[in-house]
């Protein structure tokens, strides 16, 4: 009952959102369609509507007769490999987009900052591969679209600066006519020109790693080379495998001393509602040294339970199949913080309402790790939370530090979003392990009106996972049904 009525939410969404307006140079999510609701910026007859059936058994009362709907087939996308400007007029190609400029989608798709000087002068080559599973796709039917009559007024009849740039705000660039409900697993590979891989070689790995995901999208369709391929893995990563079978602590470690109190520390706070409870941020940096991460949570601290802090899981030693590599005697240079940028407000989502605490949504990778690439990769060895200050709409934001280690090469890496199935409570007390918070501090977080915001799942992956040599390369906070999340990128 709860999947039909989320089902018809979002098919009412995706309905109410053909005919308005959005800016194509910035997210092109629903989430970001410009008016309320239903504001629509050409006109759709409203007078005449009926009932539509999408797929199954969804069906949307008082649809609009303008509006129709289709079915199309499930497909695997494999772009090529593409320069910069190739893969700029792919995409416009699959919005519909007229131009050779890069289009919203494009920029958050490959992590690009939005200037094509800067973005074009450090790419080699991009190149994407993924499977689109549509259930309907509903557009408008009218091949021409006349503009509401309030939108004609306000048309900047002259160059004009300011009002162009006012005219977007309200109403965008362009006009959705059609929307695909369904989902998607779509990789994006984006090669520097320090990375020697040639486009065959980028070529075969993202045809590789589309190959496997097959088995988990499509298992009926990869049977017949399921087993070859799972021997070749077993074989390869048995070595791996047993040298990463060495205990993992969370850091930092709280409370070891008996009868020891930290002192509450000052930190800035996040605030939900206008009469909610304020959720304090700790600002201290989680550093681990040469200690190899496996994995990444977040957690209230503090004797309230009220302040919340990033965690990091890892090795307690380093596995003997490294130690040439990353021992303590070994230059690796110093290590160096990777965050968001405080003005990129694109990735910003609010985690309630829109004039209060914001999120910023943007993945943190290190810009200097490639696949292939043997002169060494760079893996986290650190975290720290902050908060920057906008007044009620501040934003929680995440930088990882990242240290290299020489003589590697990263095979596969994977954003990894689901928890644990056995995580616990994280709260100050169990930093070493989960099962190690007292009774006290496990029923203050539960009655904590605070927990409604926060996921304290943990994000870790061990030698239960195949193929159980998992290290942490990337991390990103984000926004899932009104709570903050965490999830990190895992490589190989």
């Amino acid at each position: 009952m709860g999947e039909h009525v989320a089902a018809i939410h979002t098919a009412t969404n995706a309905l109410q959102a053909l005919g308005r307006g959005f800016d194509v140079n910035f997210d092109t999510r629903l989430l970001y369609c410009k008016g309320v609701s239903g504001s629509r910026v050409v006109e759709v007859d409203e007078e005449h509507p009926r009932d539509m059936c999408l797929y199954d058994d969804v069906v949307v009362e008082n649809v609009s007769r303008d509006i129709g709907c289709s079915q199309e087939p499930i497909e695997r996308q494999n772009s090529g490999v593409y320069s910069f400007q190739e893969m700029v007029e792919y995409f416009n190609n699959k919005a519909n987009v007229s131009g050779s400029f890069a289009i919203g989608s494009f920029n958050s798709a490959f992590s690009f900052t939005g200037s094509k000087l800067i973005d074009a002068a450090a790419t080699k080559t991009l190149s994407s591969d993924g499977f689109y599973i549509p259930l309907a796709k509903v557009q408008l039917k009218k091949s021409h679209l006349t503009l509401q009559q309030n939108v004609k007024r306000v048309v900047p009849v002259s160059w004009d600066p300011p009002s162009l740039a006012s005219f977007i705000e309200n109403f965008g660039t362009h006009v959705i006519t059609s929307i695909t409900i369904g989902g998607k697993d779509v990789i994006y590979v984006k090669q520097h020109h320090s990375s020697p891989l040639s486009k065959l070689e980028i070529k075969n790995y993202i045809q590789e790693i589309g190959n496997q995901r097959v088995l988990i999208l499509f298992p009926s369709i990869a049977k017949g080379f399921t087993l070859n391929l799972r021997l070749q893995h077993i074989l390869a990563a048995k070595k791996y495998f047993l040298e990463f079978q060495i205990p993992r602590v969370w850091a930092p470690l709280r409370d070891r001393i008996p009868g020891h109190q930290r002192k509450e520390p000052v930190c800035p706070s996040l605030q939900f509602s206008i009469m909610g409870q304020k959720l304090y941020v700790s600002q201290e940096q989680i550093t681990v040294g040469r200690r190899l991460v496996t994995g990444l949570r977040l957690c209230l601290e503090g004797n309230k339970q009220n302040r919340l802090s990033v965690h990091l899981q890892h090795l307690v030693s380093l596995p003997k199949i490294l130690q040439p590599y990353w021992d303590n005697h070994v230059a690796i240079g110093a290590p160096k913080w990777q965050g968001p940028e405080e003005q990129d407000s694109r990735w910003f989502e609010p985690v309630k309402w829109k004039n209060f605490s914001h999120v910023s949504t943007a993945p943190i990778e290190n810009p200097e790790t490639f696949i292939g690439d043997s002169s060494g990769v760079y893996i986290v060895t650190g975290a720290q939370l902050g908060v920057w200050d906008f007044g009620p709409r501040n934003v929680l934001y995440m930088k990882l530090l990242y240290s290299r280690l020489p003589g590697c090469t990263i095979r596969r890496s994977l954003w990894d979003h689901t928890p644990i199935k056995s995580s616990k409570i994280s709260t100050s007390g169990d930093s070493s392990s989960p099962d190690n918070s007292s009774s006290g501090s496990r029923e203050n977080v539960v009655g904590n009106k605070l927990m409604k915001y926060v996921d304290l799942s943990e994000m870790s992956k061990g030698p239960q996972d195949p193929p159980g040599h998992w290290l942490v390369t990337g991390g990103k906070l984000g926004v899932e049904k009104g709570k903050i999340v965490l999830r990190k990128k895992k490589s190989i």
